[in-house]
């Protein structure tokens, strides 16, 4: 997949912005694939021009954009270019994507404790694309509505509050504009303590093998996390914004943390399952605390 320079990044956001994202994930087509149907509305200030999306997929079922087909095949190196853009337009893309086992991208895992696998998204920096089609630049901000299915014993989480509308399927509140490789999905039968604090629902989960240490770090964590919020409270004089405020401590992560607004994920090494030092809390407290500031 080509890299994208900042003249490259520069002509495409003053050329077109993002309207919004309709991004559909089936999440029950086995262990190594997973369906991806992504609508993206955007405006082109300049009739005619063009320009192209990312996408980085397994494969390419259908493509449209203002109706007219695309043939798949015309994907190369990781973009999809589109020609002939109106004043407004509205691109359809439905994909077979591959799960990671990196970190990055979609990342499935299996617990070897009780065998049963748990997916979440972890896009920083570049790996959006392998998600759902989408123009994946930072300035190119849009509001998401992402609608999950999943097998019947998941529980679905993400950027935005979600509601299970149907057996199997969840569906996300929408989102306030948002980066793209802000947004996560995470899913999988995870266990969950939930509190609430100055009227913002907070949950806290992890895998079901980790019930006891969530459960046992379950005070500790909310109280840092309430703290935390009373304190960017005042120092910002601005409300957190995004609704939700989970934390999710995922297996095999390749990182400390990460800020997905309203869905932060946490690497599950943080519920210490014996007793923890002073410092291990200390620093754990500091993760959280650094997560939440990134909200503001």
């Amino acid at each position: 997949m080509r890299s994208l320079t900042l003249a490259e990044a520069r002509e495409r956001s003053s050329l077109i912005t993002v309207t919004s994202y309709a991004v559909e994930l089936d999440l029950d087509q086995g262990a190594e694939v997973f369906g991806s149907r992504t609508t993206v509305r955007f405006t082109c200030d300049e009739l005619g021009a063009a320009t192209w999306v990312d996408l980085k997929a397994h494969s390419v079922e259908t493509i449209s954009l203002n109706g007219e087909p695309i043939d798949p095949d015309a994907v190369s190196d990781g973009r999809l270019p589109l020609h002939r853009l109106a004043a407004d337009n509205e691109l359809l893309v439905a994909a077979t994507m591959s799960y990671s086992h990196d970190g990055q991208g979609l990342h499935r895992a299996t617990d070897p404790a009780d065998d049963r696998d748990y997916v979440y998204g972890h896009l920083f920096l570049d790996a959006a694309p392998s998600v759902f089609a989408c123009f994946d630049q930072p300035d190119l901000k849009a509001p998401y509505d992402v609608t999950v299915r999943a097998p019947l014993d998941w529980t679905v989480l993400g950027n935005g509050a979600a509601t299970r509308t149907a057996p199997g399927t969840w569906t996300l509140a929408t989102t306030k504009p948002l980066a793209t490789y802000f947004v996560t999905v995470c899913a999988g039968p995870y266990v969950s303590v939930r509190d609430e604090h100055d009227g913002i629902p907070l949950g806290i989960h992890a895998r079901t093998s980790l019930r006891e240490p969530l459960e046992r770090h379950a005070a500790e964590l909310f109280d840092v996390t309430k703290r935390s919020f009373d304190y960017f409270h005042g120092l910002f004089g601005i409300r957190y914004p995004f609704g939700e405020y989970h934390q999710v401590f995922v297996p095999e992560f390749n990182a400390g943390a990460m800020e997905n607004p309203g869905c932060v994920t946490f690497r599950d090494q943080y519920l210490y399952r014996g007793a923890a030092t002073r410092d291990e809390l200390l620093t754990r407290a500091n993760t959280v605390s650094h997560e939440m500031s990134h909200m503001w």
